[in-house]
């Protein structure tokens, strides 16, 4: 990770997110995790581990963060996803 202040370039952040995306991708729909989140959580917070404040909030943090990223790429195709990342890894 680059220091504070430290120059890196646009292109190589931009590279790395799109490596990021590419391989979420693959592991598994993403589109879905909201959801499979959403249940993990419910049922945690159904015994005593769910009384945790502090783990409440990582949790609905967690699936409002998984809900930007399956919104902001929902609506494209898988196969336009994988070649947005490939063009922007081959820049």
């Amino acid at each position: 990770m680059q220091k504070e202040n430290e120059k890196t370039s646009e292109q190589a952040v931009m590279t790395a997110m799109a490596k990021f995306l590419s391989e979420l991708w693959y592991e598994e729909d993403f589109r879905d995790q909201p959801e499979h989140l959403s249940e993990i959580f419910e049922t945690i917070l159904l015994n005593e581990m769910g009384d945790d404040q502090d783990l409440r909030i990582k949790m609905v943090t967690s699936i409002r963060t998984s809900k930007l990223l399956a919104n902001a790429l929902g609506s494209f195709t898988d196969k336009e996803i994988n070649n947005a990342c490939k063009k922007i890894m081959n820049a």
